[in-house]
């Protein structure tokens, strides 16, 4: 029995109903799976960009960069003169302060069994000297004695007293301590090394104990002049302003840095933003200029004028042009800002105190026209209708926002020429904490942190007004930690 056109026909529209169904189905998946490598290819880029990352395109520390460490790229342009000390430079070599205390006479090889060789030195000129500088390390103890007399003019026994820092029957001696001190902080020495150093050399038995108890000693005395340090920073036109993981007990602690040429000010506390930088005592008054590298907590106080450090951004910009070469604009972004540096070195190097306002509009133009370029390169994600909330940006759209909005503190360094291209000051006050932290591990407790870091600051001080760290640690111990402060501190 055959079918008719009526059932043929049902047939038909059934059929072709259940592939449109499969169809739709089947785009469905194809759209799934679209979004699903396009997510594997962004975290691809995402995991490529984290492994390209080094010291010289991004924010991470040499140190990680191991063995694979890239060959070091300066983003100084290379002169035409050759390394190392140019002509008319005075130059300076390894002379000795005082005479020496003795003298090798040395006769020529040949007249070595000569019977004649004791005449003929007697009347030899010298003809070249050359001289040994060696170190001896000599030990000295000092005994204070009280003596007891009786008075012959009222029979009453009087004893004699020792001076106020002789306080033990036996002690160590102020430079011994501050050579253990020095040792363990500016010198990044454990404590345990630090008494293996000082057993060997002087032949003392000086414990693990004892040298914390000098680190502490020499902190505490120290209170005062790190608080005026703080208020001098505070009111000072400009900082410096960082900071830098350390562990502490076995937890991520952080070290807030505020400096400039003459102060350094290094705190520690459990949070990296806002609560360790008021813990810090400098940020909630300052009203001045803060150099920093953009992290958000700094934005929090407004009358703060922020400058922030170009070198972190022209290592964006060398990442950005690394994996992304297309990004044009990177390009022409960082040439942008190198050049200013440039000018304005130049222009401080003829003794000017400002550019020109032809110079300065001439900046600015050229600094909108490639962010406006940047955007065309990188518009902004349509969002999808019907769903809420806003598509990832991604890092490069991030970074050009920051570019755009962050643009008077960007430039800040080339209208005032008081604020510098980087934050290196900062970087260079707070470097030690990882030298400290890679050589001894970690800090064993927070009031060793605290004890460090308020001896570094002291010593990073003292070092700005050109004094070593030896001797300024040796002041602090003889009770004496303001030597180089001027009178009217």
């Amino acid at each position: 029995m055959g079918w008719g056109q009526d059932e043929y026909n049902k047939i038909l529209q059934q059929k072709l109903k259940e592939q449109s169904e499969a169809n739709i189905e089947l785009l469905k998946i194809i759209e799934s799976l679209n979004k699903t490598i396009d997510g594997l290819n962004q975290t691809i880029k995402e995991l490529t960009e984290k492994l390209n990352k080094t010291s010289r395109n991004s924010s991470k520390p040499p140190s990680s960069d191991g063995l694979a460490k890239p060959s070091p790229k300066s983003l100084r342009k290379p002169s035409d003169k050759k390394a190392g000390g140019q002509i008319g430079h005075p130059g300076s070599n390894l002379f000795i302060r005082t005479e020496p205390q003795e003298i090798v006479k040395h006769m020529p090889y040949s007249c070595r069994y000569c019977p004649l060789a004791i005449t003929c030195e007697s009347r030899a000129k010298t003809g070249e000297t050359r001289q040994v500088i060696d170190a001896s390390v000599a030990i000295t103890v000092t005994e204070h004695q009280s003596l007891v007399v009786y008075c012959p003019m009222n029979g009453i026994q009087q004893k004699g007293e020792f001076p106020a820092d002789v306080k033990a029957a036996v002690q160590y001696g102020e430079n011994l301590q501050a050579l253990a001190v020095a040792l363990n902080t500016t010198g990044a020495v454990s404590v345990n090394r630090t008494h293996e150093i000082l057993s060997g050399v002087f032949g003392i038995p000086i414990s693990t104990g004892s040298i914390n108890s000098m680190v502490t000693r020499c902190a505490n005395g120290l209170t005062g002049i790190v608080e005026i340090i703080r208020q001098k920073l505070t009111v000072s036109p400009l900082i410096n302003c960082d900071e830098t993981g350390t562990r502490v007990d076995g937890k991520t602690m952080w070290v807030h840095n505020a400096s400039n040429s003459i102060y350094t000010l290094l705190c520690i506390h459990g949070k990296r933003g806002q609560e360790g930088m008021e813990a810090g005592g400098v940020l909630p008054e300052f009203t001045g200029i803060a150099v920093h590298d953009c992290w958000a907590p700094y934005w929090k106080y407004p009358l703060i004028l922020h400058a922030l450090c170009n070198v972190h951004l022209v290592r964006e910009l060398v990442a950005v042009e690394e994996n992304y070469p297309e990004q044009r604009w990177a390009t022409d972004f960082k040439k942008l800002l190198l050049e200013m540096n440039e000018v304005k070195e130049r222009a401080v190097s003829n003794g000017e105190h400002n550019l020109s306002m032809k110079l300065l509009v001439e900046f600015s133009q050229r600094y909108d026209t490639i962010i406006a370029q940047a955007y065309k390169e990188n518009p902004f994600p349509e969002i999808p209708e019907k769903k809420r909330g806003r598509k990832k940006k991604g890092k490069i759209l991030s970074l050009i926002q920051r570019l755009e909005i962050h643009k008077d503190s960007i430039c800040l360094f080339i209208t005032n020429f008081q604020v510098p291209f980087s934050n290196n000051q900062a970087e260079r006050d707070q470097r030690m904490i990882k030298t400290k932290t890679k050589v001894s591990g970690c800090f064993r407790s927070l009031d060793g942190a605290k004890d460090y870091l308020k001896i570094m600051s002291f010593v990073g001080t003292a070092k700005k007004y050109g004094y070593s760290a030896y001797h300024a640690i040796q002041q602090a111990i003889s009770g004496n930690p303001n030597f180089f402060l001027p009178s009217q501190s």
